[in-house]
């Protein structure tokens, strides 16, 4: 199969064509024939998203979210692979539960998933997982949704983590603190103390709070293994914005000092990653009122126009820098590859409209649940196509097959 991909731009200039064959790329520009040629409308040409944070719900919670139809909405939104959260039944915390979840994936994912592994026993928090035994088909370990608050177990977590060369990725929020904000800082900076003692490789999830984020910038220039992501909700919305359950998640919004505060440690790299901790619920959940519906909003769609609307758009964020953090860094985190857009590789990549303007619909969302603040929003920055290898698992209908 030998494709052509035309009329795109890419962030630094260049090429604005390039030769598909296979499924790797072969050339920039175009000559001979070809099989297939794909018009992209002018738009901007980034690797696929790396997504550490995603709740995909099967199996278990298949009347939330299936995994066809997530992935079919992650490929939608820009991201060519995504890490599962084990929130699940049965809970990926031994090899044959593991297999439950894995089985589904093959048949049915149609971008690359990886499926953390859960630290804790049903995510418990009471004994640790079989931690060796998962090890031998994954890296990544969490217990996200909950925060395992026993210490000396989190400790004994971190050792055996290390010594099969894992990382853990943290849900930090401690019981018992005078408020959300403090729950988040006060069990940084506990876990932050093991980390110091164990040197185990350690990811916060979701951090929102100044405080969290000079924690992290302390403990990298210190040396720690530590790294964070942000989300982009805690990038672009605030509590003063709330309208129903659909803006409810953990953690929740936060004031617009602390978003500032997001945005900073974005852009100065204290926060290498976005992710999207994309989770959907049933229309019924969320109908409840509001301290009776279940936290998470979706993510997967609105990541790009999201952050590009609010961010790039406005010359406080770069799109260089927005794609680092989606693509490359957390790539090499969790140690997997990515879509780099070079002769040799495999095609792994997505088109972003960065010029039209348009209302984000419940209609058009591709997964089962429609849990999203961003619907009826105007925003910029959608993508508009999706590649990896031969394959076009995406296509906005002002790109053309010509």
């Amino acid at each position: 199969m030998r494709t052509a991909v035309v009329n795109f731009k890419l962030p630094g200039g260049g090429a604005d064509s390039l030769t598909v064959e296979d499924g790797i790329i072969t050339e920039f520009g175009v000559s001979g024939r070809y099989d297939r040629t794909f018009d992209l409308n002018g738009h901007t040409l980034i690797p696929g998203a790396v997504d550490v944070h995603a709740h995909l719900r099967e199996p278990g919670y298949e009347y939330k979210e299936t995994i066809l139809r997530a992935t079919q909405s992650a490929a939608k939104g820009g991201i060519t692979r995504a890490f599962a959260m084990p929130n699940l039944i049965p809970v990926p915390d031994c090899e044959r539960n593991l297999a439950a979840e894995t089985e589904i994936i093959k048949r049915d994912a149609v971008i690359e998933i990886y499926p953390f592994g859960a630290l804790t026993e049903g995510e418990k928090g009471e004994r640790l997982s079989d931690i060796e035994g998962l090890s031998k088909y994954l890296k990544a370990y969490s217990d996200d949704g909950f925060c395992v608050n026993d210490l000396k177990l989190l400790e004994e977590g971190m050792y055996r983590v290390k010594a099969v060369g894992g990382i853990i990725a943290s849900h930090a929020e401690r019981r018992g603190a005078k408020d959300s904000e403090a729950a988040e800082y006060e069990a940084v900076a506990e876990e932050l103390e093991l980390v110091r003692r164990t040197g185990v490789k350690y990811h916060f999830c979701h951090l929102s709070t100044r405080k969290s984020f000079e924690l992290v910038k302390a403990a990298v220039r210190e040396g720690l293994d530590v790294s964070c992501e942000v989300t982009p909700h805690h990038l672009t919305l605030n509590k003063s914005m709330i309208v129903d359950a659909d803006w409810k998640m953990n953690p929740p919004l936060r004031s617009a000092e602390d978003v500032r505060a997001t945005i900073d440690a974005l852009t100065e790299g204290v926060a290498t990653i976005v992710a999207t901790d994309h989770a959907p619920h049933s229309a019924a959940e969320k109908a409840r009122p509001y301290d009776k519906a279940p936290n998470g909003i979706l993510g997967f769609e609105t990541m790009f126009p999201a952050i590009y609307t609010a961010l790039v758009a406005t010359g406080k964020l770069s799109l260089d820098r927005l794609s680092e953090a989606a693509t490359a860094a957390p790539a090499a985190r969790f140690g997997v590859g990515f879509g780099k857009i070079v002769r040799g590789e495999r095609a792994e990549f997505i088109a972003l409209n960065t010029t039209d303007y348009r209302r984000y619909s419940a209609d058009e969302i591709l997964g089962a649940a429609k849990n999203s603040p961003y619907i009826g929003m105007e925003m910029t920055g959608f993508n508009a196509f999706t590649m990896v290898g031969d394959s076009v698992l995406y296509k906005a209908k002002d790109v053309k097959e010509v």
